[in-house]
């Protein structure tokens, strides 16, 4: 059964909550009559499913009452406040969204086979043709080779097809009521009534994800305030429509996060028989210089890009491909805090510029941990004194760090990589 869920009115909320209380209450059994008359639930009767949301969307109306003082005393006006709260309403699949998370993860070559398949590439390659000059015009201007741009775009809305349908507001306000992150839900609020009030975008047109990310290449509110530029002169920053300002804007998120023009963001090596895998954690860093005397080579024997500050980075542990990163690669972390996304926006960027694919092969054959087993993993290694920090079922640097230090223990290859092999060992 889909229920009708009511819009409130700020101007009723503001002047007069209790009667607006009564007055909603019974019109969300109204509607919610409407739509049982029209598909009937099996096995379900009114009275015990009307009542709870009424009284849930009272205190959604509350919230939204109260949180209107916090938005007047940010500055934003009682004309924006009635067009972004005019209709506003609590939309259910936001919190179920928010809360889900999923027990088994994905490897890293699992992902990357979707997010940098034939197809992406194929069409990021014509899309990248019909999007020249934007793309070109924001290259220039910021630095950031039009590749990545074109990557970032296909990563986060498979170039412009896939922008999400859920209207800003309301998911922000529905996040920000449901109280899991509340502090954070509302400073994206107060950030999105900000970009109302500028003119950017009409509220209508202001949709994307469950999250509130926004747009071509998905802006949270207050990104979008600090780096969103309008590219086309028009007076508007549209993120969502116009493709000079969808790619101007991520340019000057990236180049304002620290991206250095001219160097790559890393590359696949190949590492020496016997190298010690304690170095290669991803953070240690020096000059390519210095790891190519330790004996790291480029995979067709060029040298290594001239990095002054280079990472080794081995997503798979040490069955898998390595890579040396630079500055560049933890920019786009500062896009998104993944390694498996940063990965992919590299390697895509390769592939749109006919670059090669990896090629050491994945080690397909180990299988992902799920949540439930991480939080196994990480319990265990506590008991046995190699500190994990706090079990979360999350696998982090301190969790790395942790079976590093065990594998060491044991005269293993030290990669810091979870399997089912080393849970059962420790259990």
């Amino acid at each position: 059964m889909q229920t009708t869920h009511p819009r409130f009115s700020l101007s009723a909320i503001s002047r007069l909550v209790p009667a607006l209380l009564a007055v909603f209450a019974l019109a969300v059994c109204a509607t919610t009559l409407s739509a049982s008359a029209q598909t009937p639930p099996p096995n379900t009767s009114l009275a015990s499913v009307a009542p709870a949301d009424t009284e849930r969307d009272q205190r959604f109306a509350r919230w939204i009452a109260d949180f209107s003082i916090s938005a007047r005393a940010a500055g934003i006006s009682e004309a924006t406040l009635q067009s972004a709260f005019e209709g506003i309403r609590f939309i259910p699949r936001v919190t179920q969204a928010d809360g889900a998370q999923a027990e088994f993860t994905r490897t890293v070559w699992d992902y990357l086979d979707s997010a940098v398949s034939a197809q992406r590439v194929i069409r990021g390659q014509d899309r990248l043709l019909e999007a020249r000059p934007a793309v070109d015009a924001a290259a220039a201007r910021y630095g950031v080779p039009a590749e990545i741009l074109a990557a970032i775009w296909g990563m986060e809305s498979n170039y412009g097809s896939n922008t999400g349908d859920i209207p800003t507001i309301d998911a922000l306000a529905t996040l920000g009521f449901e109280g899991r992150r509340e502090a954070w839900a509302r400073s994206q609020l107060i950030a999105a009534l900000k970009i109302l009030q500028n003119g950017d975008i009409p509220r209508a047109q202001m949709v994307g994800s469950w999250a509130g990310a926004m747009g071509q290449t998905q802006f949270l509110p207050t990104n979008f305030l600090a780096y969103a530029v309008d590219a086309d002169g028009d007076g508007r920053r549209d993120i969502w429509g116009s493709l000079p300002d969808v790619m101007a804007s991520t340019a000057n998120f990236l180049a304002r996060s620290g991206w250095q023009a001219g160097q790559p963001w890393g590359q696949e090596v190949r590492l020496p028989p016997g190298f010690d895998l304690l170095l290669a954690d991803g953070e240690q860093r020096r000059p390519a210089s210095a790891w190519a005397a330790l004996g790291v080579q480029s995979m067709d024997g060029a040298p290594l890009p001239a990095l002054a500050d280079a990472a080794l980075l081995l997503p798979a542990g040490a069955r898998g491909p390595a890579f040396i990163v630079g500055p560049n690669f933890r920019t786009i972390l500062r896009y998104n805090n993944s390694t498996s996304y940063a990965l992919a926006v590299g390697l895509l960027a390769q592939a749109l510029a006919n670059g090669p694919a990896v090629q050491t092969p994945w080690p397909r054959e180990l299988q992902a941990l799920s949540r439930s087993q991480v939080l196994a993993l990480q319990t265990a290694l506590n008991v046995r004194g190699f500190d994990s920090g706090m079990p979360d079922g999350v696998g982090g640097p301190a969790t790395r760090g942790a079976i590093r230090r065990y594998q060491q223990s044991l005269g293993l290859p030290a990669d810091g990589y979870p399997t089912l092999e080393l849970l059962q060992r420790l259990q």
